[in-house]
């Protein structure tokens, strides 16, 4: 190898170390935003154990809070809903432990409080057995239900569009499903049954997901460990280029 040579192969790779640093800052970051999403996370699973472990609220006074812009997601709540097995309902398409299915929809009619009616979300049905829901015959319920309020999930851009009849249902479209139900204004949450199951056949009430899966320090020892060896890597190649 010549002079000129060995000069130009021990020349600082000006390029490939501003690839190297701009791929640090990306591992670095993403593992700094799994840091973030741990901290919320932990929080989320703590307020979630509380409020199952709370005695529930009258819903009048906590849909007050609406006014205020406060969260409601994963409040208890008790509610006077006499009517929700006999009046018409919406199918919401779910998917409940790999088996697909219907969230089954209806609204409750509200006295005395700031909005007509709430969404109700009375559980999930499998496809192969929707078919025999009906409201005809349904008994009134004697005492209040119980349920979760909930906000729902956001559409996104694989999310087929809602149907305009009484078709199946994609995503939690407050207005729009209150529309379809005619049960007039509702507040942006749903209530998520708890109690009463049925008495006969219907959605079996499944408010909470049983397991919300918290693997976010994994995940960015995963993107601190990528970092760390491709610095690693970096390193070694430029003592190897040095070094020749």
């Amino acid at each position: 190898m010549t002079s000129s040579e060995a000069a130009a192969a021990r020349r600082f790779p000006v390029g490939l170390t501003a690839a190297a640093v701009c791929a640090l800052a990306v591992l670095v970051g993403l593992g700094a935003w799994q840091l973030h999403r741990l901290q919320w996370k932990a929080a989320l699973l703590a307020r979630i154990a509380a409020l199952q472990a709370a005695p529930p609220e009258p819903l009048g006074p906590v849909l007050r809070r609406a006014r205020d812009h406060l969260d409601l997601d994963f409040v208890r709540v008790q509610a006077d809903c006499p009517d929700i097995e006999r009046t018409p309902f919406l199918k919401l398409f779910s998917v409940r432990d790999g088996e697909a299915g219907y969230r089954v929809i209806t609204a409750c009619r509200l006295q005395g409080a700031d909005f007509a009616a709430i969404l109700v979300d009375r559980g999930f049905v499998a496809q192969e057995v929707a078919g025999r829901l009906t409201t005809a015959d349904a008994p009134r319920l004697a005492g209040p239900v119980v349920g979760v309020l909930r906000t729902g999930d956001k559409r996104n851009f694989v999310t087929p569009d809602n149907p305009q009849g009484a078709g199946v249902w994609y995503w939690r479209d407050v207005a729009a499903m209150s529309r379809a139900l005619g049960a007039g204004a509702a507040p942006p949450v749903f209530l998520m049954l708890e109690r009463p199951a049925p008495a006969g056949f219907g959605p079996t009430p499944a408010p909470l997901p049983a397991d919300i899966p918290n693997r976010h320090l994994e995940y960015a020892l995963t993107w601190f460990g990528l970092a760390g060896a491709m610095l690693a890597v970096y390193a070694a190649m430029l003592w190897r280029r040095f070094r020749t």
